[in-house]
């Protein structure tokens, strides 16, 4: 995986990847209409549109509940529409990877996280919040984590998912470990088991998260896009 097979992948797909995936191989997992979707409840609460620059959020008002706040890429200029509100405008780097498959790690001992951690879950994403998270992500896709004394202290997993696109997100590791590279070998395992499906892993960090870019492009990752990202609720 590499140069190569970037430069053949369906890089558009990436302009507006929360709708491919929602209006596509997620569509189970989403609920709306032909233009605008959201995660169903107990997902991560984001929305997105068809045509992202200009979204039709009538449209969403039967999914989304005054108060709840949304997630909302793509959409970066004009005022709330009407019954809308704004609470946050922010910007995110898309990076892709772009660089051989990772060496394995067989000593590493991260195991596979389902319904019964969702409560632990929970809470270490609470301490370090690493983007849009619910109960419910865990179904999404593959998740890792590390447990020391019994307690999750790291973990990554999946979230988007556009063919061949596959996104690696809910990267956190609690201050306590942090420093020992646990999260580099958790994304090293997920960017494995991709590339062996024959998927493309992306990811998306803040802009002024610069720690985390500086670990992914050392990892192998390259900066793709900036992506708007809006805060969102009914009123």
């Amino acid at each position: 995986m590499g140069p190569a097979a970037l430069r053949s992948a369906p890089a558009e797909l990436l302009d507006n990847i929360v709708w491919e995936s929602m209006a596509g191989a997620q569509a189970k997992f989403s609920v709306g209409t032909d233009v605008a979707r959201r995660y169903a409840p107990g997902f991560p609460p984001v929305v997105a549109f068809a045509d992202a620059e200009h979204p039709d959020f009538a449209a969403l008002v039967p999914y989304c509940p005054p108060g709840e706040q949304f997630y909302c890429g793509g959409w970066s200029s004009g005022p709330a529409p009407a019954g809308w509100q704004i609470h946050a405008d922010k910007t995110g780097h898309q990076m892709v990877w772009d660089a051989p498959i990772p060496d394995a790690d067989p000593d590493f001992g991260a195991v596979p996280l389902g319904p019964e951690h969702v409560p632990q879950m929970l809470e270490l994403v609470a301490s370090r919040m690493p983007g849009p998270f619910a109960a419910r992500s865990h179904e999404l896709g593959d998740y890792f984590g590390v447990f020391e004394g019994g307690r999750l202290v790291a973990m990554a997993g999946e979230r988007m998912d556009a063919p061949p696109w596959r996104e690696i997100s809910a990267v956190c590791t609690h201050t306590d470990v942090a420093g020992r590279g646990l999260a580099w070998r958790l994304i090293a395992l997920l960017v494995r088991r991709e590339i062996a499906r024959g998927q493309l892993p992306f990811l998306h960090v803040m802009a002024d998260n610069l720690h985390a870019q500086r670990l992914y492009q050392r990892m192998g990752f390259r900066f793709h896009q900036e992506v708007a990202l809006r805060i969102v609720s009914r009123l």
